[in-house]
């Protein structure tokens, strides 16, 4: 989960490593440090505990020389705490090697004790420096950086990235990947390297992925990949989508604020080239259509909020397409030996596409004859090339740790996919698509308006709610999975106890946690499409209500019913049931950013948190 930037070219490289370290710090933020090849040909090294800005404070007090070649490293700690040691970058060869590390090391205890029964002593508690070591050693057997890489790859086991520079040989810098991310950035006259393309961005579009099992050496002018025995090998080339700014705050409080107000634009983008006249076909799909009408199952599996856009998206894969859906958390999937076959359809969700849970899951699933879909939001990612298909969100670059505007892009590709799926398997309409299709295209401008008429109201109640030390949430149907994706938005930025539930569950437990006072966010589905299930949690409300709750109503306009009964009512404009989830998460992830406001807390990086999850 840490974010690694490599550079080599003509500009001083200090700059480029600290700027990509700062659109690379969503993936760590513990600690960070740069190594670079000055001018005279020697490794200057500098790391500090903390986030970026103690790390730019440092080298403002205290400059170290500069140089064209160099790594740097945002760390999110695994194996030893956040310390100044346990920084990367990691020292070897008597200093005259810098490396770098993303991942884990799974054998590093017996590599590290054969190290030191050869005499080799560790300043730090990490794996990454027992690669270190490795590399080192190798590099004085054999003088070349790329040669040591390779004696030293196939020896580690487990996810790693590894970045390396060698004071013997500067202009060079030497990367290789095993089940986490590295993709290549290309200039003119300096070239770079990455966890993800937001380190290189403002200097160049053009970028290659790098493969599974592969070492890439960059110079100014050149890039040579093989793969971990040698032999050349190839990378995937793209173009990133997005320019630097997409990446920055712009002006806005924080870079969460900032996402939520894109939530509008990440659905349209979403959605932009795969409805013509009222057909929704998703292009990306086509050449999946005859495997779409064979399947007799889908499973969807993902991690987190990603878990919770598939729960949405089973309701409206199930409706639509008449396929049985099951919605598994990737963690759990392979470790219990799940029935599937060449009728399955494993659809993972990502907004990375290298949440390493999610990855194995996939792999897991083509090991055993079931096809593969992705639903990611970046380009040249792991999870889309391990996959049979995928379908991009278009969400644009997403910083805060805390995923919103991708969330409600993934519903909406889910529910494309969903269509596009019944299409070509004939159980929905011409006349139905085409009602669906102006439904989602209705939606940018629906979340506009929750957010032009609702925002402020929602914001000063999170303001009056400072001091809340416990939140619950209540949903049915496609409200359950946006009461559980509400209350880990709480946990993860306001850092209090939230819980969501099925609103049916209450009386099974649950509401023995009411107690006076006790608020509690209720999704109120729409009475004109479900009377019945309307009626249901108004009947929830009134049983909270009888036991003190301070009751917060998401509804629908013109729902009338809840009034008696609320304390707080929030609107959403009127939707089709299956598309209501992308309108009511709205408040909840405002009340979630303006709850930690108020308490004073970091939005965008909260504590013990990354963006991305690329270790198990």
């Amino acid at each position: 989960m840490c974010g690694i930037v490599g550079y080599v070219g003509a500009r001083e490289s200090q700059p480029v490593l600290l700027a990509g370290l700062a659109r690379l710090e969503y993936r760590g933020y513990d600690s960070a440090g740069i190594a670079v090849v000055d001018d005279a040909g020697k490794i200057e090294m500098r790391k500090r505990a903390g986030k970026l800005a103690v790390l730019r404070e440092d080298l403002e007090a205290h400059p170290m020389p500069d140089g064209h070649t160099g790594i740097g490293h945002t760390r999110w700690a695994t194996h030893g705490g956040p310390t100044d040691e346990n920084a990367h970058p990691h020292l070897a060869d008597d200093d005259r090697l810098a490396l770098i590390h993303n991942g884990i090391i799974e054998n590093f205890s017996e590599l590290k004790a054969d190290l030191i029964a050869e005499g080799y002593t560790f300043r730090s508690e990490t794996d990454s420096e027992v690669a270190a070591h490795l590399v080192g050693r190798e590099y004085r057997a054999t003088g070349d950086l790329r040669t040591a890489f390779r004696n030293v790859v196939n020896r580690l086991e487990g996810a790693f990235t590894l970045l390396a520079v060698h004071q013997d040989e500067p202009g060079v810098v030497v990367g290789a990947r095993r089940n986490s991310p590295l993709v290549i950035g290309l200039g003119e006259g300096e070239n770079f390297l990455g966890s993800d393309v937001a380190a290189f961005v403002e200097y160049t579009r053009s970028a290659l992925a790098v493969g599974q099992d592969q070492i890439v050496a960059i110079t100014p002018d050149a890039v040579e990949i093989t793969d971990f025995a040698g032999n050349p090998a190839e990378a995937e080339p793209f173009e990133v989508s997005w320019d630097a700014a997409a990446a920055e705050k712009g002006g806005w409080s924080s870079f969460m604020a900032k996402e939520v107000s894109e939530e509008p634009e990440a659905v349209a983008n979403t959605i932009r080239g795969r409805i013509h006249d009222g057909v929704i076909s998703v292009p990306e799909l086509e050449g999946m259509d005859d495997l779409f009408r064979d399947i007799n199952r889908i499973i969807i599996t993902a991690c987190g909020t990603a878990a919770y856009a598939g729960q949405v998206g089973k309701y409206a894969i199930e409706q639509w397409t008449r396929v049985p859906v099951d919605v598994e958390l990737a963690h759990e999937f392979r470790y219990r030996d799940p029935v599937i076959d060449e009728h399955t359809l494993i659809v993972s969700i990502s907004q990375s596409g290298e949440t390493m849970d999610t990855l194995m899951a996939v792999k897991y699933a083509r090991e055993h004859g079931a096809k593969t879909l992705s639903i990611c939001n970046t380009q040249g990612a792991t999870i889309p090339r391990e996959s049979d298909g995928v379908v991009y969100t278009h969400a644009g670059p997403e910083v805060a740790v805390a995923s919103t505007k991708a969330f409600v892009a993934q519903i909406t590709a889910l529910q494309l996919f969903a269509l596009h799926v019944g299409r070509v398997r004939g159980t929905v309409s011409a006349a139905e698509a085409a009602e669906h299709a102006r439904e989602l295209e209705s939606l940018p401008a629906k979340i506009s308006q929750v957010l032009e008429n609702e925002q402020a109201h929602i914001e000063q109640l999170a303001h009056w709610m400072a001091d809340t030390r416990s939140v619950l949430f209540l949903g049915r149907n496609v409200g359950f999975p946006i009461a559980m994706e509400g209350a880990l938005k709480l946990k993860e930025l306001a850092y209090i106890h939230a819980e969501g539930f099925a609103a049916g569950e209450l009386k099974h437990g649950p509401i023995a946690l009411i107690e006076p006072g006790q608020p509690v966010f209720v999704l109120v589905p729409s009475p004109r499409h479900s009377a019945l299930l309307h009626s249901k949690v108004v009947s929830n409300i009134q049983e909270i209500r009888a036991r003190g709750a301070r009751v917060i109503v998401i509804a629908e306009e013109g729902d009338a019913a809840v009034l008696p009964f609320a304390d707080e009512v929030l609107r959403i404009p009127l939707a089709e049931p299956l598309f209501e989830p992308i309108l009511s998460v709205v408040p909840l992830h405002i009340f979630a950013m303006g709850l930690a406001t108020a308490k004073g807390l970091d939005v965008d990086q909260p504590r013990n948190l990354a963006k991305s999850v690329t270790v198990e």
